[in-house]
C-alpha cells in the first residue's frame, strides 16, 4: 500500500485528526493513536453504540493502535517523545499552546527527530486574534460567514449537515502531510503545518466571492448561481412531502426538463444569469413537482437526460445502488456495516482493517517498542503513567 512504513503518532481528539489519520492507517500507514487518561478519545461515548463499540469512534479509529498516556508524568512524556522520534508524522489538534505544557511540541520532537512532519489542527490557526477563543466546527462557520449562506427553506441560518470544517480540515491536513512528506525525500527535512479550520473554510469558495470582492457586499443568498438562483439547480417538494433535486444549470437540462413537460416557452427564462429573472420557472416546477409523489418523479426522470435526484435520506444513501458498487458501505464478517474508502488506487489500493483498539490496548507493545523495559513498564503502571 502507498503509506506502507510510514509511523503515524496521532495525538488528535474528536474528527478531524482522527479521520486524517485514519485514511492513512486505511493505506497502509502504522497509526498509534495516544488518548489522554480521563476517558480516552472522546467520541468512544459519543453516539449510538454497535457491540459496546461507538460508531463514530469505529469510523475514525479502525486499524490504529491505542497507548494511554498521562502525559503530566515524565515517563508519560519521555514516552510519547520516544514515539514521536520513531514516527514520521505528529498530528496534535490541542488549543494552540497546551502542547508546549505538555512537552510534545513541534520544537520538542523536532529536537529528536529533525525529520518529523508536525501538524496542528485548530479552530483559527496558531496566529492572530482568536487563538485564544475555544470553538468547534460550527463557530469557526459562523466566524468566517460560511454559516450565513447555509439558508434553510425559511430563510434562515441552519446548521450544516456536514461539519464542514472539521472534513475540510481533515482534507488539506492530508494534503499537507503528504506535500511535506514527498519533500522530505528531496531535502531530508520535515516540516511544521498550521492549518486552522476557519482558513479551510475560506479556501473553499472561490466559486461564492463574486459580489464579495467586485461589489464589498455579502451575496444574496438566493440568487447565487449554486445557492438557489437557477431554477435547475434547486430542491422541489414532492405530492408526499418528500423532495427532489435538479442539480444542473446548463441549458441543454432545462431544454430536455421544460420541453417533456410542455413548458418550451419557459426555456428562455434559464438563461443566465441566476437571480429573480429565473422566478417564472422556479414557480412552475414548484407548482407542478407538487403534483407527483417522489417515486412517480423518479419514474418520470428515467428517460430525461437530466441531473435529477431524488433527495435521499441517510440510510437510503448507505443502501443507494452506486454507493454500493463503489464499496463506500462495506460489511465486515459479522456483518456490521462500514464507511469505506473513497481513494481508490488501481495499484496498491487501500485496505480496511475493520478493528477499533480498546482504550490503551497497545500500551506494553508500545512501550517495549521504544526501548522500555519489562520492569520500567510495571513501574509505570503503578505510578499511573497508562490510566488507573
Amino acid at each position: 500500500m502507498k503509506l506502507e512504513g510510514i509511523k503515524v503518532l496521532d495525538l488528535s481528539l474528536f474528527l478531524p485528526g482522527p479521520l486524517l489519520t485514519q485514511m492513512m492507517a486505511d493505506h497502509g500507514a502504522q497509526v498509534v493513536k495516544l488518548e489522554p487518561v480521563n476517558g480516552g478519545e472522546p467520541n468512544r461515548e459519543i453516539g449510538p453504540k454497535r457491540d459496546g463499540e461507538s460508531i463514530y469512534f469505529a469510523n475514525t479509529h479502525r486499524g490504529k493502535k491505542s497507548v494511554q498516556l498521562n502525559l503530566k508524568t515524565d515517563e508519560g512524556k519521555e514516552m510519547a517523545l520516544r514515539l514521536a522520534e520513531q514516527a514520521d508524522v505528529v498530528i496534535e489538534a490541542f488549543r494552540p499552546g497546551v502542547v508546549d505544557r505538555l512537552g510534545v511540541s513541534y520544537e520538542a520532537i523536532k529536537a529528536r527527530n529533525p525529520g518529523i512532519v508536525y501538524a496542528s489542527l485548530s479552530a483559527f490557526g496558531q496566529t492572530g486574534p482568536y487563538i485564544k477563543k475555544p470553538a468547534h466546527d460550527l463557530a469557526t462557520e459562523g466566524y468566517a460567514g460560511i454559516l450565513s449562506t447555509n439558508l434553510g427553506f425559511d430563510g434562515k441560518p441552519a446548521i450544516p449537515a456536514i461539519p464542514n470544517a472539521d472534513m475540510l480540515t481533515s482534507m488539506m491536513g492530508l494534503s499537507a502531510v503528504l506535500m511535506a512528506l514527498l519533500r522530505r525525500k528531496d531535502t531530508g527535512e520535515g516540516d511544521y503545518i498550521d492549518l486552522a479550520m476557519m482558513d479551510s473554510l475560506i479556501a473553499c469558495v472561490p466559486n461564492n466571492m463574486g459580489s464579495v470582492f467586485a461589489d464589498k457586499k455579502p451575496p444574496v443568498v438566493k440568487e447565487e448561481r449554486t445557492w438557489g438562483g437557477y431554477a435547475m439547480y434547486n430542491i422541489y417538494e414532492t405530492k408526499d412531502d418528500k423532495y427532489i433535486v435538479l442539480g444542473a444549470s446548463e441549458m441543454h437540462f432545462a431544454v430536455n426538463v421544460l420541453t417533456k413537460m410542455g413548458r418550451t416557452d419557459l426555456i428562455e427564462f434559464c438563461e443566465p444569469p441566476p437571480g429573480p429573472n429565473q422566478n417564472p420557472v422556479k414557480a412552475f416546477l414548484t407548482e407542478t413537482f407538487l403534483g407527483k409523489t417522489q417515486a412517480e418523479w423518479i419514474e418520470w426522470f428515467s428517460d430525461v437526460d437530466a441531473a435529477f435526484a431524488p433527495v435521499n435520506d441517510l440510510r437510503q444513501g448507505a443502501d443507494d445502488p452506486q454507493i454500493r458498487a463503489r464499496e463506500m458501505i462495506v460489511e465486515d464478517k459479522q456483518g456490521r456495516e462500514h464507511i469505506g474508502i473513497p481513494i481508490k488506487f488501481s495499484n496498491e489500493p487501500g485496505a480496511i482493517n475493520f478493528e477499533a483498539p480498546g482504550l490503551g490496548d497497545h500500551n506494553e507493545e508500545m512501550a517495549l517498542a521504544v526501548g522500555f523495559s519489562a520492569r520500567e513498564i510495571r513501574e509505570m503502571k503503578d505510578k499511573g503513567v497508562f490510566g488507573s
